[in-house]
């Protein structure tokens, strides 16, 4: 841009020649002398639109690649051996916790439970007894009827019965627990996956056991990323307080080549879930999780998304408007207005981008009018008409809005 301002400048310098060449030339046709024709006529000043700089509270934003995971999920595996005979479900359904799935054949179960409370009725005969006969021991004692030996016995006997009762419970609570494990229940809300195992196959109990199906948690989600030790320093370690401030910390999601879905754009609003506890030596980043509300059900665990962290907090910063910028080679430099409508090359050194703006490191200041209409006109020690642009002024930022390179 610079190289087609000089081009001009220099056909504007060739053009003023021309033209006072001929001037001179008419004034010596008419005999009439340059200094007998008045005052030259005076160039008007270029209209140009300018932005008074100043600094703006904003909360920058970096952009990470990031991987879903659920909240929550669950392998369901039989806990009990048998043939299935039921499957309560259906391929993808959202299921809520304790619901049953599957059915494994319940009559061996049941019969044990029988057994099981029999045994029970039986000990806690047996300790009735036990504890009647402990008793008439007992009073017979008192008038020396019996010995001691077989008060003893007696005592002992009510013992083993009493034990003989919670062995007999414990049997009992385990043949229920069985039963209750021959209906196999989802232990989360969230959406099934298909049935690995159908109707009429057997299954069995213990390490080596089938998989049924796997349930995720769909109410809410993880998105996992890496953040780089240096936005971690300058974003969020210096601006939080422990974990209840990071958890305020805000985070946005969108989907890889996702066209958008409804006003919102398809971006998921969110907030910090946790930072690791250590930073990776290896790649120079930490661990974060972000937890996004997923209540329709759009966010599916595995999914590539593109994730964007806020800074810990606002904070000032000096905003160039885009189109003021301009570029020569690798320079980057703007034009700004003295307080003698003068124009004045500056260079400048850009940051983070901040909607249509860019954050100011080095080259101009609060105060500054820089030009953002009518680059191609000017160039330095033009004398410009301004005027402030007011209704096309760049909006306060909005945090929400703002982002990183």
């Amino acid at each position: 841009m610079q190289t087609s301002l000089n081009q001009v400048a220099r056909r504007s310098v060739a053009s003023a020649i021309i033209a006072a060449a001929i001037a001179g030339a008419a004034y010596t046709v008419h005999g009439i002398s340059p200094s007998e024709a008045g005052p030259p006529v005076q160039v008007p000043a270029v209209p140009v639109v300018v932005h008074t700089l100043a600094e703006q509270k904003v909360r920058i934003w970096s952009e990470f690649s990031g991987r879903l995971h659920a909240v929550d999920s669950a392998e369901i595996r039989p806990e009990v051996n048998g043939r299935i005979t039921a499957v309560l479900f259906e391929d993808g359904q959202n299921v809520q916790a304790g619901d049953v799935l599957f059915v494994i054949d319940p009559r061996p179960y049941e019969a044990a439970v029988a057994r099981a409370d029999a045994n029970l009725a039986s000990a806690r005969t047996s300790a009735a007894f036990a504890k009647i006969e402990l008793d008439r021991a007992a009073g017979m004692m008192n008038s020396q009827a019996i010995a001691q030996r077989i008060f003893d016995e007696r005592a002992n006997t009510s013992r083993v019965a009493n034990a003989a009762v919670k062995g007999a419970e414990a049997a009992l609570t385990q043949a229920q627990i069985d039963l209750e494990h021959a209906y196999v229940k989802a232990p989360i809300s969230g959406r099934a996956s298909r049935a690995e195992i159908t109707l009429g196959n057997l299954v069995q109990a213990g390490p080596g056991a089938p998989l049924l199906t796997t349930i995720v948690a769909s109410q809410s989600i993880y998105a996992d990323f890496e953040v780089d030790e240096q936005t971690y320093l300058d974003s969020v370690r210096g601006h939080t307080n422990g974990r209840d401030d990071e958890r305020r910390i805000p985070v946005q999601l969108s989907l890889r080549g996702d066209k958008g879905r409804g006003d919102n754009g398809h971006v998921y609003q969110g907030t910090i879930y946790s930072f690791d506890n250590r930073i990776d030596v290896a790649s120079g980043t930490i661990r974060a999780r972000a937890k996004f509300d997923n209540a329709d059900g759009a966010l599916v665990p595995g999914m590539f998304v593109s994730v964007k962290l806020a800074n810990g907090t606002e904070h000032d910063e000096l905003l160039i408007p885009d189109r003021a910028v301009g570029f020569d080679q690798s320079k980057k430099f703007v034009y700004v207005v003295g307080k003698d409508n003068k124009v004045a090359y500056r260079e400048i050194e850009l940051g983070k981008q901040v909607q249509s703006q860019r954050v100011a490191l080095k080259g101009v200041q609060p105060g500054d009018r820089v030009i953002v209409d009518g680059l191609q006109h000017v160039r330095p020690d033009l004398v410009v008409e301004t005027r402030e642009a007011t209704g096309t002024n760049p909006p306060q930022a909005n945090p929400t809005q703002a982002s990183a390179d």
